[in-house]
Parts: structure tokens; sequence; C-alpha cells
């Protein structure tokens, strides 16, 4: 008796393969008739059961909602690809976990640091902008030269004592005279042709023109009168000086930058210190310099002495405008150095400190600035020219006449932004 259901027996299966089988082609899918779904959708409750009233069992596709899970069981893929592998969302194989996409976090990353570099800049600006102080107005200055090619900035180091204590002026050697004095004057020449820097000495002699008062608006008229070139600020200040060199220069002056002790020290201590070589040790007790030859590094007390002595020099005044030079170039390529330029906690008190201190005319902007500061640089790098006003002699009194004919030359040469042939004291 064949207890097989119907269709079960081995005459119904055909060819075997494998199991004592002699045929050389595997069998066909079997089905697997307790898992097999009955045609016409599901049965209802009320249905009669199939195989000879015995009930049909609850499979694992029903319970679980899978409609065709005896379809990949008889096709071999019952856990997804051949293989067991794990599918991706399409039910195909899942590839390999991509790598990192480094293009796309090199373009975020760089998209970050310019967004937070151009935020740095912007703030930067407005801050170093307030701290300006445009205080000379040029537009009362009376009959002036027409401009040039070129820019001409006449910067000017004062003695004034605003912002020192007692203890600072005894300690920097200021005295506490009221009032500023001009201590360095220089014209500062930028164009095509390079830049070049003149020091104009402070015992100059030089005519005081007609001028309007900066604070009365009175117009003074002028009478012949020969005085230093220094007399010119300590009378009318900033205005009255501007006034004078074009005056006696031809020359117009585009932008007027000044800055007094206690700027020029706190720089100084600000990029720590300036390092220098003195080809000869000097002393002035006037200014309390005490210098040995040699390499050294200057703080802030020891530059200001370094550029203030005159006293230990027979050419007083000429040597000082040249040991200013030196210093200002020594200073320019420490501010310009990576050190300073690259560290925020050095840069910024550097900035400060000359911009707390420094006065500017009211046209004056931060790009004039930055230029003036690079062009000066250069210059004392040896990209461009620096000299002394050229000197003829002196007068009785000690001041110092320029060099006429020379003077005349160098101020054409400069109002045309051609190269500079002429050389000074």
């Amino acid at each position: 008796m064949n207890d097989w259901p119907e269709g079960w027996s081995d005459h119904s299966r055909g060819n075997r393969y494998g199991r004592g089988s002699t045929s050389a082609q595997p069998e066909g899918a079997r089905v697997m008739r307790q898992v097999r779904r009955e045609p016409g959708g599901p049965r209802g409750p009320q249905a009669a059961p199939p195989y000879g009233g015995v009930p049909r069992q609850p499979t694992y596709a029903d319970e679980q909602g899978y409609d065709d899970y005896d379809s990949g069981y008889n096709t071999g893929q019952v856990y997804g690809t051949p293989g067991g592998g794990p599918q991706g969302p399409g039910g195909g194989p899942l590839g390999p976990r991509p790598g990192p996409n480094w293009r796309r976090r090199i373009k975020w990353t760089a998209i970050t640091l310019v967004t937070a570099l151009v935020v740095t800049s912007v703030a930067t600006y407005f801050w170093a902008d307030s701290k300006l102080h445009r205080d000379v107005d040029l537009s009362k200055v009376i009959d002036r030269p027409a401009a040039g090619q070129g820019t001409n900035y006449l910067i000017v180091g004062s003695d004034s004592r605003a912002g020192l204590s007692d203890a600072d002026k005894q300690k920097l050697h200021t005295g506490s005279a009221e009032g500023k004095r001009t201590d360095t004057m220089m014209i500062l020449h930028t164009g095509d042709n390079g830049s070049t820097l003149i020091s104009l000495p402070r015992d100059s002699d030089v005519e005081i023109p007609s001028y309007k008062g900066s604070a009365s608006g009175k117009v003074y008229q002028g009478r012949g009168r020969h005085t230093k070139l220094n007399a010119a600020y300590a009378e009318d200040g900033p205005e009255l000086l501007v006034r004078t060199v074009e005056y006696n220069t031809g020359l117009h002056i585009d932008h007027y930058a000044e800055i007094g002790f206690a700027g020029f020290a706190n720089i100084v201590d600000a990029v720590g210190g300036v390092t220098l070589t003195i080809d000869k040790g000097f002393k002035d007790k006037y200014s309390g310099a005490d210098f040995q030859a040699g390499t050294q590094t200057l703080n802030g007390g020891q530059a200001l002495a370094f550029v203030r002595t005159r006293h230990a020099f027979a050419a007083s005044d000429l040597q000082r405008t040249k040991n200013q030079q030196m210093f200002l170039s020594a200073l320019a390529h420490q501010v310009a150095t990576p050190s300073t330029v690259l560290n925020p906690f050095r840069l910024y008190p550097t900035m400060g400190a000359g911009l707390d201190s420094l006065t500017v005319d009211k046209g004056m902007s931060l790009w004039d600035l930055a230029d003036m500061f690079w062009s000066m640089k250069g210059v004392t790098s040896g990209s461009g020219k620096s000299m002394n006003m050229p000197v003829s002699g002196s007068t009785g009194g000690g001041n110092l006449l320029w060099d006429k004919a020379k003077v005349k030359t160098l101020t054409d040469e400069l109002k045309n932004d051609q190269p500079v042939t002429v050389s000074g004291n």
C-alpha cells in the first residue's frame, strides 16, 4: 500500500539525481505541498481542507505574510542572494562599503576656512578703522601746490607725552614739557617707480608762509620769517607744518600720519623688541641712551632713546635722521615677520599699540595706511631709496640750509614720479 499522497510515488517523480539515481541530470525542483499556496488566493475559514480531509497546517509564509517564500525556497534563494550574502534596498546584492568622499570633505573644509578668514578680516578691518584718530583737517591748508603723480605722505614723530604717567616719563627720559614738538619728519613718496623716503632735519631753515589758523580760522600773513622746521608744528600744529613743507618744497602732501612717544615704545614692546646692529657705541644723558657697539635687541624705552639721541653726535640732526631710518628698517622687518603676522597674540597688540597713538588726516583710510607701511618697509629693505634732504650748510644760529638746486631737481622728479637721481647728506 502506498502511503504517499497522490502524485508523490517514486514512479511519478521520474528520473532521480543522487541517492542511487542513474540519471546524469539533476532532478527538477520539487513542489513542497506543506508550503504550497492554493490557486485562487487564500482560503476562507469555511473552505474544505485539501489532501483527503487532512487540515492544512499554517505555514511560515502565512504567519509572516511572505507570499513568495516557497518560490524562493525552491530556487535555492531562501536567504536572498546566492551564497547567503546581504541584500541591498532593491533586493540585489549589497556591494562593499564605500570609502570616504575626500573631494567633498576637502571642498567643505576649504569653504569653512575661507568663510572664517573673511569674517575675521572684516571684523579686524572695522576694529582697526575705529581706532584711527582722524584729527588733522588738511582742508584748512591754504594756497596748496597742485597734486603730482604718485602719493606723498608726511610722517611725523612727535614728543607728545599724552598717555604717559610720571613714572613712564622718568623711565623713558621724555621730560615733562607741555605741548608737542616734532622730533622726526619724513616725506614718503610712493609711485610707479618705487618709493623714496626723505628725512627732513628738524633744524632745517624754512620760511613760514601765510596760513589759516587751525583753531581760529584767521589768516596770518607771511612776513618772510625764517625759523627751524619743527617750530612750525609748535606754532600751530599739523596743518601749519603741512603748509610750511608744501611752501618750501613745492610738493603736494596727500596724507599726514603722526605717532607719539608712548605709541612708538609700545609698538616695539608689542613685537618683542627690535634687533639691530650699532656700528659705534654712544651715550646721551638727555635721551637716556647708553649703547655698546654690536648686534642687540632694544626694548621700547631703549628704542625711543636710540631714535631721539642727537647730542652724542657732531652732526647732531643729520646723524639722528640716519639712525631713525636704520631703526625704522629694523622695526618694519620685525613687524612683517611670520612670527608677528601669523600670531594673533602678537599681531593684535602690535596693531592696537600703533593705532591707539596714531593721528592721521581725515581722508586717510586703512588702505592708505597699509600702503604707507608696506612702501616704507620696501624702502628700508632696499627696494627703494632713502636719503636726507640735501643740505648745503648752516646759518649762524645752527639752522641747516637746504641745497636749493638739488632740492628743485628732487621735487621735480617726485612730482613727475620719476626715478630719483639726487643724493642727500
